[in-house]
């Protein structure tokens, strides 16, 4: 029972992994399906997280397909569900009762905050939590905050809770008992920030807003090529730094002057650092550049806009069937030597609905 992203990131990750899922909407149907019209018509994020599900609308006030669904759990292996905090218990279908019922079932239970405390009742959404979490207070520009322009909390959450649902499988092929997960947003998002957590309680300040380049690293950042792309340069060690200094430079000496001999004073003397650095770029090309990087052995990458991203070298592409017809994702991370995954098609609201309702009986 899943809508907007964080539990559909973990179930679409089991349904390519061959699993059979099948997705319970509302009867107006999940509200991410109406997000967007960008991917032939359809929500972006909808079409990228629900290829080869089922899809059947239920209404679980009514009394008909509340016991259909008791049904459909019965025969369930997992139970995924993202509705408000005590929503499905209040229904008769909290998880410590399912688990009773079928001691086999593993649980996940989605939320903001998790299920206790003052936060549990707090509407929680991507952005939302990127704020609560000091994640935009590290993110952006100096000038101020940012949002992370993907919806980094509701897949950080969706492959947590993804990666547990594979553990408990695993210890009940062992033990053949369930499990109950619960993970929340703030919680995944949480790890995440145990670095600028730690630093934070370690040094007493919080690391600073830099855009595009690194708080603790110099040089490391985005510089303007002569004709006009961005190369952002990665510099990790003391070798690295002297090969960037004689191959792109043509300063061998450099590293041994004051100011410029070790990671903490460039760190220290950033803004003169940086100036002799982007002055080096803005007289190459984004050619010329990464010739001289490569030749260098330092690590690089350019600064794309999602247009080149679209066609980038290194994209994979995947294919999925849509009502709309077929509709190029980015494809799956995971490859695997000995089979070529294909995927289902992307369901209409209550598309499965008589041959589930049928199969259930």
């Amino acid at each position: 029972m899943e809508q907007a992203v964080a539990a559909p990131t973990c179930s679409q990750k089991l349904c390519d992994a061959g699993a059979r899922v099948i997705k319970i909407e509302r009867r107006e149907g999940d509200f991410a399906r109406g997000y967007d019209t960008a991917a032939a018509g359809q929500s972006s994020y909808f079409v990228w997280l629900n290829r080869g599900k089922e899809s059947i609308a239920l209404d679980i006030k009514d009394p008909a397909d509340k016991a259909l669904l008791e049904r459909m759990i019965a025969k369930a292996d997992v139970f995924i569900q993202n509705l408000a905090p005590g929503a499905l218990a209040r229904a008769g279908f909290g998880s410590a009762e399912l688990r009773a019922k079928h001691p086999r079932l593993i649980t996940v239970d989605i939320s903001g905050y998790g299920e206790e405390g003052e936060y549990a009742r707090m509407k929680a959404y991507d952005l939302l939590v990127q704020a609560e979490s000091g994640l935009a207070s590290i993110t952006g520009h100096p000038a101020g905050p940012g949002r992370v322009g993907v919806s980094v909390v509701d897949i950080a959450c969706g492959m947590n809770a993804h990666a547990a649902v594979l553990e408990a499988l695993i210890a009940r092929g062992i033990t053949g008992q369930g499990s109950g997960i619960a993970v929340s947003l703030f919680d995944a998002m949480a790890d995440w920030m145990n670095v600028p957590l730690l630093f934070f309680e370690g040094t007493g300040k919080a690391p600073q807003r830099v855009g595009l380049a690194h708080p603790s690293i110099c040089p490391y950042g985005a510089f303007a090529c002569a004709d006009g792309a961005l190369v952002l340069i990665s510099i990790q060690n003391e070798r690295e730094w002297a090969g960037f200094c004689a191959g792109v430079l043509g300063e061998a000496d450099l590293p041994q002057r004051e100011g410029w001999r070790s990671n903490n004073e460039r760190v220290a003397n950033r803004s003169v650092v940086d100036s002799h650095v982007a002055t080096t770029f803005a007289g190459l090309t984004r050619p010329e550049a990464a010739a001289k990087l490569d030749a260098a052995g330092t690590a690089y990458g350019f600064v794309n806009g999602v247009a080149e991203f679209a066609c980038h070298p290194a994209l994979r592409r995947l294919s999925v069937p849509t009502p709309n017809g077929p509709v190029l994702l980015a494809a799956p991370a995971p490859r695997f030597a000995d089979t070529a995954r294909e995927s289902g098609a992307v369901p209409m609201l209550n598309e499965h609905g008589a041959a589930i309702r049928a199969e259930f009986t």
